[in-house]
């Protein structure tokens, strides 16, 4: 009978069963004609049994031990005699044999994918004596295969992309235009069968995951085509204003955007930008609002995708634009300085109250409310000036010296009257102008020694000099002795027209025993207008030189020194003997404190008591001299203040005037400006507090209490008897005497 191709392949496996079952049947060894097998000792015979291989299949799964084969020798009776036995792999663990008929069987589940064939070894023993019948044969038990493994997808599942819109080609798309904007995945399960697919055979599953990629075929748009934006006018430049995103489908680089202003009212005002991780266009302000000059700008804006497929340009512009309106709200502004900055000038001669100059600041807005003006004092702690509240003029409120500042920045703050909680703050440099105010004096303290064996013209010190005050030309000093000591047999003076003077000998011959220190006293002019000059007294020690002229010893003492005492023993009487003066001196004193009366002459009509000399007034506990209720009167104000910095030498002493002012306005200048400054202070507490002042006005009915005001400048008064008063009024005896000291070289 004849089967076609089809039927053949249907009966296929069932041919290959029958198979491998004959082969089992066959596993029984054919008899050898070959004669007996002896032990050792007798003639040697060939083998009686004969095998090769024996078949089993895999994955037996029945509950009783799986028949491979059957072992048999020609030597085997039948009776008994004959034992097998079985040795290699999988001998007793997996392969068995009764020993009595050599059957053969495996007693576990085979596996050919694990092991495909066995190595064993088998004989026949003698019973009794337990020695080979037959020598030791190997064979080989095979595993054959049957369809137990399904295919399988090493890698899976797997994942794969494509382009979006892909035309039917290399990945056999089944449908054109796919949209991953519509749909951005599709999943696949994929079979795979052994057999070539037919019955009974095996199969395996794997899914595949294709993912469209991007690409750029949606043009940006925006979902509104105006909006609307308020801000305060008060916003900083740099401030965010608004944020607009138009939308695009795309992903990726496909959706970057690209903002600009097109058209519009705020091209300078206004400019936006992208933000790379949202793409929104971001705009921000470029310069300040001002609510006054306009209260609203109109913008046109465009959004465009950076990259474009020319593929897809058919789908239309890929840009949009909007139109974003941006009103200026109105706000409460703080007062505007006319300047950001005003620099002044003054001289440092100026007398207290002078004007300065004068600043100007305005509310900004519609209301113009008035402004006041104050000084923050933490930039004037010395309080050297004043500003007018109302007009903003800036005065002075004490003496100025360039010296001791040559430039004061203090901040001006500008206050709404009806709102003070908005204050501007604006800025003033006052550069004090310098006037020739120092006299010249030593550049240092010299020590100037002359040998005894001078020369005369031997220059023994130069000397130079130093101003405080910086003329716009330069210093110019000029030197020269004093008219006492310009006729003097010791010293002669030299100026070097360089700023520089020198000192020099006039005769030879210094003994130390006849005199050991001289006094020159040098007089110096500077170049300003109008000059000034100061008398500096140089001194001058006459020393015991070696040959090459420097002192060796300036003491005259050296010469009378007792010979009986060393100069330490000399030094420690001289100090004993100090010692006791300062204490004797002492005593003295603190005695003449306790019993000297406080008028040394009653005859005299002094007038007031004086307390204590060279000591701040007591205030108000020094109630003892005068009557305190003259200082509270609040009728009279003092118009100018006497300068501290000049000395009564060159300063007349003048009582000072007094004029009548209008009632409370001092005291209601000291409350406001302690008001502002407990508005600013950050220590204060927040809540409502009472601040006392003990603030007694500028003037006094009382005027002066001291009798030494009580003359006018053209006074002919003589105060030389101050200097027989003691060592206590010697200050006063100097300040108002006629009396001169001569220096004397």
């Amino acid at each position: 009978m004849k089967l076609g191709k089809g039927e053949f392949c249907h009966f296929l496996p069932l041919i290959a069963l029958f198979l491998c079952f004959s082969g089992m049947s066959q596993a029984e060894l054919p008899r050898s004609r070959s004669k007996p097998y002896f032990p050792s000792g007798r003639p040697r015979t060939k083998r009686s049994w004969v095998w090769n291989q024996f078949f089993v299949l895999e994955e037996y799964m029945g509950s009783d031990p799986l028949y491979v084969g059957k072992l048999h020798s020609d030597v085997d009776k039948g009776d008994g005699s004959i034992k097998y036995i079985l040795s290699g792999e999988g001998a007793s663990s997996i392969f068995i044999i009764d020993e009595n008929t050599g059957d053969i069987h495996a007693t576990k589940r085979l596996d050919r994918e694990e092991q495909a064939y066995y190595t064993l070894r088998a004989q026949a023993l003698d019973r009794l004596t337990n020695k080979p019948v037959e020598p030791e044969s190997e064979f080989v038990i095979k595993i054959q295969d049957i369809n137990d493994n399904e295919p399988k997808f090493l890698d899976g599942p797997y994942t794969a992309g494509i382009p979006e819109m892909s035309p039917v080609g290399v990945i056999k798309t089944a449908l054109p235009n796919m949209d991953r904007e519509a749909k951005d995945q599709y999943l696949l399960v994929i079979q795979a069968k052994d057999m070539v697919g037919q019955n009974g055979g095996l199969s395996g599953t794997t899914s595949v995951t294709v993912t469209l990629t991007d690409v750029n075929d949606n043009p940006p748009r925006f979902p509104r085509r105006s909006y609307q934006y308020n801000v305060p006018e008060s916003l900083p430049v740099a401030s965010v204003v608004a944020r607009i995103k138009a939308a695009d489908a795309d992903i990726g680089p496909n959706a970057e955007m690209e903002y600009r202003i097109v058209d519009g009212d705020g091209l300078g005002v206004f400019k936006i930008s992208v933000d790379k991780d949202t793409q929104e266009g971001i705009i921000t302000i470029q310069k300040d609002l001002d609510f006054e000059a306009k209260t609203s700008y109109t913008l046109r804006i465009e959004a465009a995708n950076k990259d474009t497929d020319a593929r897809f340009q058919s789908l239309g512009p890929f840009s949009d634009t909007t139109t974003v309106k941006i009103i200026v709200e109105d706000i409460d502004e703080p007062p505007v300085f006319s300047s950001p900055l005003y620099p002044m000038e003054v001289s440092e001669a100026t007398q207290v109250g002078n004007i300065i100059g004068t600043v100007a600041a305005h509310d900004p807005d519609a209301a113009n409310s008035p402004v006041r003006y104050s000084i923050d004092r933490n930039t004037d702690l010395e309080r050297y000036f004043n500003i007018d509240a109302n007009s903003g003029v800036i005065t002075t409120a004490k003496s100025l010296d360039r010296e001791t500042n040559a430039v004061h920045n203090i901040t001006v703050l500008a206050m709404e009257s009806q709102n003070p909680s908005q204050v501007g703050r604006g800025f003033v440099a006052i550069t004090i102008l310098d006037i020739n105010d120092n006299a010249p004096e030593f550049a240092t303290d010299y020590e100037t020694t002359v040998c005894e064996n001078a020369q005369p013209g031997q220059v023994i010190q130069k000397i130079s000099a130093v101003d405080k005050d910086e003329p716009s030309n330069g210093h110019q000093f000029y030197f020269s002795l004093t008219t006492d000591a310009a006729n003097n047999h010791n010293f002669s003076l030299q100026d070097n027209k360089d700023n520089t003077a020198s000192i020099l000998t006039r005769r030879t011959g210094f003994r130390r025993q006849e005199q050991s220190v001289f006094y020159l006293p040098v007089f110096i002019v500077d170049s300003g207008s109008p000059s000034l000059s100061s008398t500096n007294t140089l001194t001058i020690r006459v020393c015991d030189c070696d040959a090459d002229g420097v002192a060796q010893t300036c003491n005259a003492e050296a010469y009378v020194l007792p010979a009986g005492l060393s100069t330490g023993a000399l030094i420690a009487i001289l100090a004993c003997i100090l010692t006791l003066l300062v204490l004797i001196l002492l005593i003295v004193t603190l005695r003449r404190r306790k019993k000297e009366p406080l008028i040394f002459d009653e005859e005299r009509d002094i007038r007031e008591n004086i307390v204590r000399y060279d000591d701040e007034g007591g205030g108000e506990e020094d109630t003892e001299a005068f009557d305190m209720a003259a200082l509270r009167n609040l009728h009279v104000v003092r118009d100018t203040k006497t300068r501290r910095d000049v000395t009564p030498e060159i300063q007349f002493l003048s009582r000072p005037a007094f004029k009548s002012v209008p009632d409370n306005v001092i005291f209601r200048e000291f409350i406001w400006e302690r008001l502002k400054e407990a508005d600013v202070d950050p220590c204060a507490p927040p809540y409502d507090s009472l601040q006392t002042y003990a603030f007694e006005g500028n003037g006094s009915v009382a005027e002066s209490l001291s009798s030494l005001e009580s003359i006018s400048s053209s006074s002919e008064q003589n105060y030389d008897y101050l200097s027989d008063w003691g060592p206590r009024f010697k200050r006063l005896a100097d300040m108002y005497g006629t009396g001169q000291e001569g220096l004397y070289s």
